[in-house]
């Protein structure tokens, strides 16, 4: 079979699956937010999709499931450079799509999956094509976002190393001018975050990979074996790390960054296992095997998550409560000719999105589960009741 057809095939399932799983999710609180912000990159991209294809979940998670194909078609064109065999790339792939962080990225209307595609185009126009393209690329992002601060350092650092001196004044002046323009974010009273983010860094990857990866990049710096590939991996990992040591720090802007170096430890996974004797292999395979079962594992529980909803106590315990109820809780108040409620304002904007506003007409107030009378809204999944409020009519006159 021609590897063109198998890379189709690959990101074929890959999109039909995470299309399919749209159905099945809400709009959260943050993405509602999102949606009456001030003009983004973002913003302007979710809602130019909500125009083509109408007020729902399918063309609020389009744009998000779109940039998520394309970085998957730019890793592999990027790791034609570092990665020799090509079913060895297509491993690379798959690992890539079935990182919780990315399947996150993929689904969650946030601004990890832009900023993900924005890099990994960046890296694809860098090494194929005039350095000009590239020059204007980053003038784009810069008045786009303000998360790709840590890229014009990153390109800085990796300028003086390569003695680059109008690369590195161009990106200095880059990150200047987003100082000036987003500011430094030093939210909150000093407090140390430094495990909760190494925490985070892997459940975004598994602890494996991410341990693989925190060695891949510091041996690379140790051989001097470094490129503009590992800045971009490293420079913002560390400034997140140091950065935890003062205040919380939004992953989201920084994993990203993190998942550029796939290319780079697929290179050094692979030249280590072939420089082996067949009987020295064992180690990697395992440790292989076990990485592709833990990705299997957790990917299964991302899409199968209201499956956990049977063995959780708690239904507000499970990862993803904040994706659910609103669309179901939406479409049963319709159903008892309820087309707008007082509410608590986290609610209120979801339910917003699906057609149901605010008014002083009715007061939909949540109630314990424990507590559930028969004439309660209740949402119910997997036959477990998860949500039930009351709703009140408000005598007006």
């Amino acid at each position: 079979m021609s590897n063109k057809y198998i890379l189709f095939i690959i990101l074929g399932l890959d999109a039909f699956i995470l299309i399919f799983q749209t159905g099945s999710l809400s709009i959260s609180y943050s993405e509602a937010q999102l949606l009456e912000d001030e003009f983004t990159s973002l913003w302007a991209l979710i809602n130019s999709s909500l125009f083509f294809f109408g007020k729902n979940d399918f063309a609020l998670r389009l744009p998000m499931i779109t940039l998520h194909v394309l970085s998957a078609m730019l890793l592999f064109q990027i790791s034609k450079k570092y990665v020799k065999l090509e079913r060895n790339r297509f491993w690379l792939l798959i690992i890539f799509l079935l990182l919780p962080g990315v399947i996150s990225s993929a689904i969650i209307v946030n601004n990890a999956g832009l900023i993900l595609f924005s890099l990994l185009l960046f890296v694809y126009i860098y090494e194929n094509y005039s350095t000009k393209y590239s020059y204007m690329l980053l003038l784009i992002y810069m008045l786009i976002d303000g998360s790709f601060v840590y890229l014009f350092i990153a390109l800085a650092l990796f300028s003086l190393y390569k003695k680059d001196k109008n690369f590195f004044v161009f990106n200095m002046l880059l990150f200047l001018i987003s100082l000036f323009i987003y500011g430094i974010d030093t939210h909150g009273f000093p407090k140390g975050y430094f495990i909760n983010s190494i925490g985070l860094y892997a459940a975004i990857f598994t602890p494996i990979i991410f341990i693989y990866i925190f060695y891949v990049l510091y041996r690379r710096y140790l051989t001097n074996d470094i490129d503009m590939l590992w800045f971009i991996s490293t420079v913002p990992f560390i400034i997140s790390l140091l950065l935890s040591f003062r205040q919380r720090v939004d992953i989201e802007h920084f994993a990203p960054y993190a998942i550029l170096a796939l290319p780079l430890i697929a290179q050094t996974f692979e030249h280590s296992y072939r420089v082996r004797l067949n009987t020295f292999r064992k180690n990697y395979k395992l440790m292989f095997i076990i990485s592709l079962a833990l990705l299997l594992t957790n990917s299964s529980i991302v899409f199968f998550n209201k499956y956990l909803y049977l063995i959780i106590r708690e239904p507000r315990k499970n990862f993803s409560y904040n994706m659910h109820v609103a669309k179901e809780l939406s479409a049963e108040l319709k159903k008892r000719g309820i087309e707008c409620v007082d509410t608590d304002i986290k609610m209120s904007k979801r339910l917003k999105f699906y057609g149901v506003t605010n008014c002083n007409n009715y007061f939909l107030e949540e109630n314990s589960l424990f507590s559930a009378k028969a004439d309660d809204v209740t949402i119910s999944y997997k036959n477990r009741v998860v949500y039930s409020a009351s709703v009140t009519k408000i005598n007006i006159n």
